[in-house]
Parts: C-alpha cells; sequence; structure tokens
C-alpha cells in the first residue's frame, strides 16, 4: 500500500509561483501513473494533471501552459509547479497513485491548501 504525503502549499499572490511535492513511502512509485487533483470549496474534485510511469504527462485545460507536473523516481516524489497562479486557483491540491495493471488512482493523500490572493 503506498501513502502519499502532500507539502509546499500556502499564500501566494496573483502571478506568483508554487510548487507542491508529494512524497511516497511503503513501496516504490517509479511504476505508478501519478496525478494532482484539487477541490476548491463547494466545487467538487478537478482534474489536473497526470504523469505516467513512463513520463506521458496530461493538464487539465485550467492549468495548461501554467503548471508542470514532473517525477523524480530516485526520491519517490512528483512534484507540480504552478506559475501565473490566479485566485481560481485556490484549492485544497491531493496527490494520487495508481499502479499496473489499471494505473487507477487508489491510493490518496491528504492534501495541501493553496490560496492565491488577489
Amino acid at each position: 500500500q503506498v501513502q502519499l504525503v502532500e507539502s509546499g502549499g500556502g499564500l501566494v499572490q496573483t502571478g506568483g509561483s508554487l510548487r507542491l511535492s508529494c512524497a511516497g513511502s511503503g513501496r516504490t512509485v517509479s511504476d505508478y501513473a501519478l496525478a494532482w487533483f484539487r477541490q476548491a470549496p463547494g466545487k467538487e474534485r478537478e482534474f489536473v494533471a497526470r504523469i505516467n510511469w513512463n513520463g506521458v504527462r496530461y493538464y487539465g485545460d485550467s492549468v495548461k501552459g501554467r503548471f508542470d507536473i514532473s517525477r523524480d523516481n530516485a526520491k519517490n516524489t512528483v512534484y507540480l509547479q504552478m506559475n501565473s497562479l490566479k485566485p481560481e486557483d485556490t484549492a485544497v491540491y491531493y496527490c494520487a497513485a495508481g499502479g499496473p495493471p489499471n494505473y487507477s488512482m487508489n491510493a490518496w493523500g491528504k492534501g495541501t491548501l493553496v490560496t492565491v490572493s488577489s
């Protein structure tokens, strides 16, 4: 069973940048798909970004061109670099992991809060 712990959230001004980290433990995630989701107050959870075991990346439409997902398998960690932040990016950000063969996201962290002030 993979355990995930996010860090790096905080308060940032509009236009600023922040990098989130998510460290995995319990087993290696090098063969896992890793992803970030977010949930703003009163809204449903939203897909942000995903990176597959082979490095292929996907992004939600609202963050394309501004966010970048990456992974460091040696550190069992996935990152989310967030640039040009907007107030609508304010949310709790969760990382998730899914292993073979289905790569369904079945391991989740507890989240880290990102607040973007206008």
